[in-house]
Order: C-alpha cells, then structure tokens, then sequence
C-alpha cells in the first residue's frame, strides 16, 4: 500500500503472459517488482517491491515460508486452530500472497480473502505462482482501510495485517480507528495480527502495543530476542483477541524452532511493555 508509481516506461521488462514465473523486473500500477530465483532452491522464488524484500515462494511447497515472521504468525495460526476448521480470513497486503497460499494448504476448509492495492501485481502473482483460485483464495483490489470498513460485521476469525510503503506501515492502518473497524469484522474470540517493522528504537511497536491492547482482552507478542532487545532493526508481531492468546507450552515450544529461535511475550509483558506509550490516533500527522 501507498508504494509510489514509477513511470511507465522505467523498466525493461519481460513478455507477460508465460504463465509461470521469469526473473526480470516489472512495472506495477505502484511502482517496480523483480523476481529473483532463489539459488538454495530450484523451486522458490523471492519477490522484492521497489527494492524491498517482501515475499518468498516455494512453487513446490505452499507450506514452505522462508520469511520467519511468516512463520511465527502461522505458529500463532495453528496454535488456536486445527486444520479442519472452517477458517474465513482476511489478509490485508498481499504481494506474493504467501501466507495465503500456506492457509489454503494448511486449512483446506478455510476461505481466504487478500487485499492488495496494485491490480497489476495481483495478475502477475497469479499468473506466476498459480495460486488457488476463488471461494479458496480470491485476490481484491483496493485500499486495506476502504475495503475493511466496508466488510460485513462478525465476518472473518483472523485478519492478518502486512502492508508496507517502503520499511512503514501506512499511518491510516495502525490507528485506534482502524483496529476498531477490523475487530468489527472479527467474529467474537477472532485474532487480528499485526507485523509491526521497526527498529532498535521500538518506538513504533510500543505506540502498535499500546493501540491494540486498549483495544483487545488479551495480546501477545512474538519476535526474536534481539529484536525485543533494540539490538536492531526488524519485524514484531502483535497480536489481540477477546480470547485468549498462546496460553499453553505449544506455542512457545513452536517459536523455539526454526533458524531464527522467538519469545512469546504473554498479554501482561505486552501491556508492560506499551504502557508509556500513546495509543495512535487518526488525528496523529
């Protein structure tokens, strides 16, 4: 969301249409995407939006997700429900549309719906990844405010917010506001999931904390111990619910694994942890 547009003859691109993936760069109605082959591995693919990393893809494996806060926001995903639920949920950014992809493999019942702002790049992550077509992973253009407000209340159990405009999130999406319109759309007990981007600072995940836990019963935070010590910069993942969050050994007992070990920070540590913070406001500029 908000990348800017570049113009339309910067880049020299490769034929559309070869209905698979071809590295290159390409113009997109926000600006510029590349597709890079992942040298590791014959089958992945990473996306970068205008210079930026954003997305990994295992053409051979949905459950495969490189980005390790990817894999932490589905370790809390699976942590309050099994496979066999009828998930309905909404992702708010979507790129290459990797964690959709991994909940349709993961939830075969589940019925996902991503938002993406560049119409272009929705066609052509379709046409390189051959993603899971409608009811089980439709891709809606627009802007992840207007569209949120404009759900059905009580209509989705998770809400996965992952939109970036270079290393931010847009100002509009991280409100008292906004979360008010997206727990609208929760069905009671829902999750809403944030991935925060700062750095050592922490400044913008206290003022992120402080805005979701006025609004939600319980939270959680999910980041590696460097990151929640302001050794760097990074990804923090904050989640609120009215039910409760991580509350058994699974959860951190799952966040242990992979090449980069998280902690689980319970709802008291979160509420700590933002408790001098301003919750951000629509009036903030």
């Amino acid at each position: 969301m908000g990348r800017q547009r570049a113009p339309k003859n910067a880049v020299a691109e490769p034929e559309p249409g070869t209905g698979g993936p071809v590295a290159g760069k390409y113009t997109t109605d926000t600006g510029t995407a590349e597709l890079v082959p992942d040298g590791d591995n014959p089958n992945g693919w990473l996306l970068l939006l205008n210079g930026v990393q954003s997305s990994h893809v295992d053409l051979a494996d949905p459950l495969r997700l490189d980005f390790e806060y990817m894999r932490w926001i589905m370790a809390l995903v699976a942590d309050r429900w099994g496979a066999s639920e009828k998930l309905r949920t909404l992702s708010l950014g979507g790129a290459a549309c990797s964690m959709p992809r991994y909940l349709v493999a993961a939830y075969p019942n589940s019925r996902n719906v991503v938002v993406e702002i560049d119409g272009a790049l929705a066609g052509l992550v379709r046409d390189w990844f051959d993603l899971p077509r409608a009811p089980l992973l439709k891709i809606r253009v627009g802007e992840a405010r207007q569209v949120t407000e404009s759900l059905t209340e009580s209509s989705r159990e998770l809400i996965i917010r992952d939109v970036f405009a270079g290393s931010k999130t847009p100002h509009a999406l991280t409100t008292a506001e906004f979360t008010a319109a997206a727990k609208n759309v929760l069905v009671p007990g829902g999750v809403y999931v944030v991935n925060c981007g700062d750095s050592p600072a922490l400044a913008v995940a206290r003022r992120e904390a402080a805005t979701i836990a006025a609004a939600f019963v319980h939270t959680v935070i999910i980041a590696d111990p460097p990151m929640l010590k302001g050794r760097r910069s990074g990804n923090v993942i904050i989640a609120g619910s009215d039910a409760p969050l991580g509350d058994g050994a699974g959860l951190p007992r799952a966040l242990l694994g992979g090449a980069m070990p998280a902690q689980l920070w319970d709802d008291e540590k979160v509420r700590q942890f933002g408790q001098s913070a301003v919750v951000l406001s629509d009036e903030d500029r």
